[in-house]
């Protein structure tokens, strides 16, 4: 993180008392150079794991950042692929390197609690973006991310078995979380990055709420922990028909 290429402890800092949207503005120039960036093996295993799903035609990054979900996309869909961002120095990082062929790409800047489109996506992914919504917030993320799903398609993102407590996995993220609830009583604007809010259990309840059918699939690259379950799981909720609705 703090190689030449990648933020200085002074710029991190800077972008800590900033907001969110404002923050990831600064950062954006060398995000790519951070382990903030989503894994290219976790977007390879979740492409794996959604190409039998498919075919899609038209799919939704949301929460794009700097791109690296609307790279997989390109590789699933054949009409169309949306990334999505409320920070405009992360969608023009990803202008500069969106990806040549394949099917039409655009950028949208808008917040992902209110987006600004009909119905028109067969596929919804995302990546690490959940620690920055709280957990009153989902329920209408969820709501927001079915209204723009076709009847069918899906929303799709991995979530990793959280850390063994007492690990020192379980103490970094805990200590994390404590700095920045911290951070937000005594600073504004607030910060929104918490690693320990986004459970299993409260997300397949409120996928369920929000009008979908949700699955679990291993994503088997990543193992399994000493009790047998996956480390990794891609979610994949399917939009289900509005009650009352009638097919034609």
């Amino acid at each position: 993180m703090f190689s030449p290429e990648g933020p200085s402890l002074r710029e991190l800092a800077v972008q800590a008392l900033s907001s969110v949207e404002h923050g990831y503005d600064l950062l954006a120039p060398k995000f790519d150079s951070t382990p903030f960036r989503t894994p290219r093996s976790v977007l390879e295993s979740v492409a794996e794991a959604l190409g039998p799903l498919g075919p899609f035609e038209d799919g939704l990054d949301l929460c794009c950042g700097t791109g690296a979900g609307t790279e997989l996309l390109a590789g699933l869909c054949g009409r169309s692929v949306t990334g999505v961002d409320f920070s405009a120095g992360m969608l023009d990082v990803a202008r500069r390197r969106e990806p040549s062929g394949g099917p039409d790409v655009a950028w949208v800047r808008a917040d992902a609690r209110a987006l600004p489109f009909a119905p028109a996506f067969d596929l919804v992914v995302s990546f690490g973006a959940f620690g920055h919504f709280l957990p009153r917030e989902l329920p209408g993320l969820f709501r927001g991310v079915r209204s723009v799903l076709r009847p069918g398609g899906s929303f799709a993102f991995p979530l990793f078995a959280p850390p063994r407590p007492g690990s020192p996995a379980f103490w970094t993220l805990l200590g994390f979380d404590s700095v920045m609830r911290v951070r937000n009583a005594l600073w504004r604007p607030p910060f929104v990055m918490y690693y320990r809010t986004f459970r299993l259990g409260d997300v397949l309840g409120g996928l369920a709420r929000a009008g979908f059918a949700v699955g679990l699939r291993p994503l088997p690259e990543f193992g399994r922990r000493g009790d047998g379950a996956p480390r990794a799981r891609l979610v994949v909720a399917r939009a289900q028909p509005a009650a009352g609705s009638v097919n034609s």
